[in-house]
């Protein structure tokens, strides 16, 4: 009888605890468990702009890749901070991820009071896009090359006058690292965004600015500002008969923008590996480099440890532009 009551029992406690184990997480399953739901993608600028399209097209596709939506959430502000603060702070757990540009991881940390440690915030996803800029004058300019923008220049320091969509954006520091790379001094007009910026250059209220191939190619087209270079390594397919400025002779000079996703630090490796992976592939199917194509960036798609690369570089370029040329945000 006490045996039998014994077995029993101990054949209960063995039940139960196979039961347990069967409710605890298995590691080596964990990535398959991933996503059992939909994925925000944070956006940290206003719907319709250049990062807000491609960060559209990437959670689309994301989204079929993965099983479950990626769902878009712009939350503008600050440079961008609004958004990148929110992602920071997030839970790491993959569903809350960010799309984020060179202004937010590279610029940023330099100009603005951060609320959180910018080294420390983000675990690096992936490089989706490059962005390269075009650098475009007014027709009344004399100046066809580079090299003959520099000569004008050199002749009357800070006569010609570059516009910009704003004190710190990467347009701006664009035209500060030509400044450097040349030896020429501009004067730099802000203006509250890109629009009045391109307005303004096209009435000849300013002589120049760095835009994305995309805003300017039209204008460029209808012959109402002149092309002279792109700030890529190539030549942007969007404006092919347009060279570069390394091909024009100068060095050092090449910026722009770029698009890429992170996540909250701490988030699980296999999760970002997982999304690194996807971004990748994304990043290579034709139709998705034809649309980025089309809207002047440069399909990528990197590994963490490559986009992270870029951060840093990128940093450690713009820190120095700072200092250097003393930009401030007011």
């Amino acid at each position: 009888m006490h045996a039998h009551r014994f077995t029993h029992r101990r054949t209960a406690l063995a039940a139960m605890a196979l039961a347990l184990a069967a409710l605890a997480p298995l590691p080596a399953f964990a990535d398959e468990a991933y996503p059992s739901r939909p994925i925000t993608l944070i956006v940290p600028f206003s719907p319709g702009g250049g990062t807000d399209i491609a960060a559209r097209l990437l959670a689309t596709r994301l989204g079929v890749r993965l099983g479950r939506p990626v769902v878009v959430d712009n939350r503008a502000g600050a440079g961008g901070l609004v958004g990148a603060d929110l992602v920071a702070k997030a839970r790491p757990d993959g569903y809350t991820l960010f799309f984020a540009n060179v202004g937010t991881q590279s610029i940023n940390p330099w100009l603005y009071k951060m609320p959180y440690d910018a080294d420390k915030a983000f675990a690096p996803v992936s490089l989706f896009a490059e962005l390269p800029f075009a650098l475009v004058v007014n027709p009344n300019i004399p100046a066809k090359t580079p090299r003959e923008l520099v000569a004008l220049a050199k002749a009357a320091p800070d006569r010609y006058t570059f516009a910009s969509s704003g004190n710190g954006g990467s347009p701006h520091l664009t035209a500060e690292i030509f400044q450097q790379a040349t030896g020429i001094q501009l004067r730099h007009v802000p203006y509250k965004g890109g629009g009045p910026a391109m307005a303004d250059l096209i009435a000849g209220h300013v002589d120049m600015l760095f835009a994305s191939v995309l805003e300017t190619s039209g204008y460029v087209k209808g012959g109402k500002l002149r092309a002279l270079a792109v700030t890529s390594a190539q030549r942007s397919p969007v404006m092919p008969d347009v060279p570069t400025l390394a091909e024009q002779g100068i060095a050092n000079a090449d910026s722009g923008s770029w698009t890429a996703v992170l996540a909250p630090a701490g988030t699980p490796a296999d999760i970002v590996d997982k999304l690194a992976a996807g971004i990748q592939a994304i990043a290579q199917i034709p139709e998705v480099r034809e649309q980025l194509t089309a809207q002047g960036a440069i399909p990528r798609g990197t590994t963490p440890a490559e986009l992270q690369k870029v951060i840093d570089a990128d940093r450690t370029r713009y820190g120095q532009v700072i200092r250097t040329r003393g930009v401030r945000l007011d």
